[in-house]
């Protein structure tokens, strides 16, 4: 018998790479528009919601990230809103697991205030996300009801406890907030390396409009980090996570600390990633408007290799940066707000 002829491995299809030459293999996937929070800096109190026809079914958010994971995403980060208050949520992580067991995604995780971590903790965790970032900006109880206009601290604190327990790696996502928790980073980081948290500072992102001024919320992290070293002695970190943090270790506490400069120093030029909306709608730059309507092809046809060419097409388009500037009295440098994109 002759032997047998050994074919080449049929090789998949090619990854996602823009016109800068980078690689996109993370996306942000928002599954809601809604929060059961208002904070100050983020949302108008008396924010319009989407009507629900108009966002994507759970079944239809899978079949996009499968498409993206077929093209070499390798990170899925679901986001709102508050994601966990999307009705029938677990579904959408039930069905994105597969992913994780077949080892084509490397991570699964999500960002969420915490109000309803304690209830789904658990089931999060045995689904393989390892990882989860919290929003909060304060440890003050006053001050979090104030911030977020209707938010319970404790609620929030009893959700990082019980994510902590589950086994899942809390990171602690503070925006930073002149004359509201300027004061207070020091002793957030603190109680958050306390813990074993990361956390990781950020600065106020002129999206949406809202009824405050953001000039008078913004606190540059340039200043931020310059108390912080008076304090703590900062070592700088190679360390990446995937997504636009710079690192240092605080010497003092032994923890990881993040910054996210999008306006004293953006991180354009690594940038990996796209934002899917809740209604389809695929954005390539948080700070820009340019986007690619997905829904529409999406619904058009059962077709993932059309979906797959829509998907490629948009990338091509994918701007080298965004020009966020936060001025006085001049407009929210993109209109729509980070609950819509995905925060």
């Amino acid at each position: 018998m002759p032997d047998a002829i050994s074919l080449p491995a049929k090789a998949g299809p090619a990854p996602l790479i823009d016109p800068f030459q980078r690689a996109i293999t993370y996306l942000r996937i928002s599954v809601t528009d809604r929060c059961d929070l208002r904070c100050a800096y983020c949302m108008s109190e008396h924010m319009q919601f989407l009507p629900k026809r108009d966002l994507l079914s759970l079944e239809e958010l899978d079949r996009l990230c499968g498409v993206f994971i077929a093209r070499g995403v390798r990170k899925l980060r679901i986001t709102g809103g508050e994601p966990l208050v999307r009705r029938d949520i677990m579904h959408l992580f039930r069905r994105l697991s597969r992913h994780l067991d077949s080892g084509a995604l490397q991570e699964l995780t999500l960002t969420t205030n915490g109000t309803q971590l304690a209830r789904f903790a658990p089931e999060l965790a045995a689904l393989g996300v390892k990882r989860v970032n919290v929003s909060l900006d304060t440890l003050d109880a006053a001050k979090f009801h104030e911030v977020t206009r209707r938010g319970e601290l404790p609620v929030v604190l009893a959700g990082i406890e019980a994510a902590r327990k589950a086994g899942m790696q809390v990171k602690i996502n503070a925006v930073a907030l002149r004359d509201v928790n300027g004061d207070e980073i020091p002793d957030m980081i603190a109680w958050a390396h306390g813990l074993g948290m990361d956390m990781t500072l950020i600065e106020v992102m002129p999206l949406g409009e809202i009824e405050a001024d953001r000039t008078d919320q913004f606190l540059p992290l340039s200043v931020a980090r310059q108390r912080l070293e008076s304090r703590y002695t900062l070592t700088p970190l190679p360390d990446r996570t995937g997504g636009p943090a710079r690192y240092v270790r605080v010497e003092e506490t032994g923890g990881r600390l993040g910054f996210i400069t999008p306006l004293t120093h953006n991180f354009c030029e690594s940038c990996n990633r796209v934002r899917l909306t809740c209604t389809g709608q695929l954005y390539l730059c948080l700070g820009q408007e340019d986007s690619a309507d997905l829904r529409a092809v999406l619904r058009a046809t059962p077709d993932d290799a059309v979906l797959a060419q829509a998907v490629e097409e948009a990338i091509t388009r994918k701007p080298k940066g965004h020009d966020f500037v936060i001025e006085r009295q001049r407009p929210a440098a993109v209109p729509r707000h980070m609950s819509v994109t995905g925060g």
